[in-house]
């Protein structure tokens, strides 16, 4: 498996036999003119992670995709006459030939006079994990986790504890198109990660073996 990074939240999975891109959304780039995809997944409704302006083009690039969302994004999706499938977590799919098991629930707290939205993570053959917005820990080890770095709704702190509970062997950023200088941030991930977890920078649009 293999993964590439789009900038922000936005990653294509691939395998020998699938290609999944999850949560195209605005800050990300690059993306717009995959073909061949097997699936689009987004985790939840933000701007950041589904981009309804590049969306329907995607989409019409790639007739044979499923796309595939959070109960939170349907109403959107359903203003624009965009066919879509509904997962909660607790379901699997099979994406192209790939397990992926809808986890997690819940957007993490922005503020608590923020209204807390649906959040799905998405765990590819049990083996690598994109939590979307949310600190949802897998029920059993993973090989590679895709680590928030930096949003209204997470400090480095909690980021650390994210990443020691997961304590994944590979660990590789996402979520840092906010932040200024994210090499900041990698570089404290580095020196508090847990013992056994290698912290892995995806360079933008090229493949990341996991």
């Amino acid at each position: 498996m293999q993964i590439i990074h789009f900038g922000h939240s936005c990653v294509l999975v691939e395998t020998a036999s699938a290609r999944l891109l999850v949560d195209p959304g605005s800050f990300a780039s690059g993306f717009e003119e995959l073909t061949e995809l097997d699936a689009v997944l987004i985790t939840h409704q933000h701007p950041d992670h589904l981009d309804l302006e590049r969306l329907p083009a995607l989409l019409d690039r790639n007739p044979d995709a499923a796309l595939v969302v959070d109960s939170g994004s349907a109403d959107q999706l359903a203003e624009r006459g965009l066919a879509h499938q509904v997962v909660s977590p607790g379901e699997q799919l099979q994406l192209g030939g790939v397990a992926v098991d809808v986890i997690g629930g819940d957007h993490a707290v922005i503020h608590p006079d923020i209204p807390v939205i649906p959040n799905n993570g998405y765990l590819f053959e049990g083996s690598v994990l994109h939590p979307g917005d949310s600190f949802t820990v897998p029920p059993d080890p993973v090989d590679a986790l895709l680590l928030p770095t930096g949003a209204p709704w997470l400090k480095l702190s909690e980021a650390v504890d994210y990443l020691r509970a997961v304590a994944p062997p590979l660990a590789v950023p996402i979520h840092q198109a906010v932040l200024a200088i994210p090499e900041m941030y990698y570089n404290h991930f580095r020196r508090l990660a847990p013992s056994g977890t290698q912290l892995e920078v995806a360079t933008p649009g090229e493949p990341l073996a996991l």
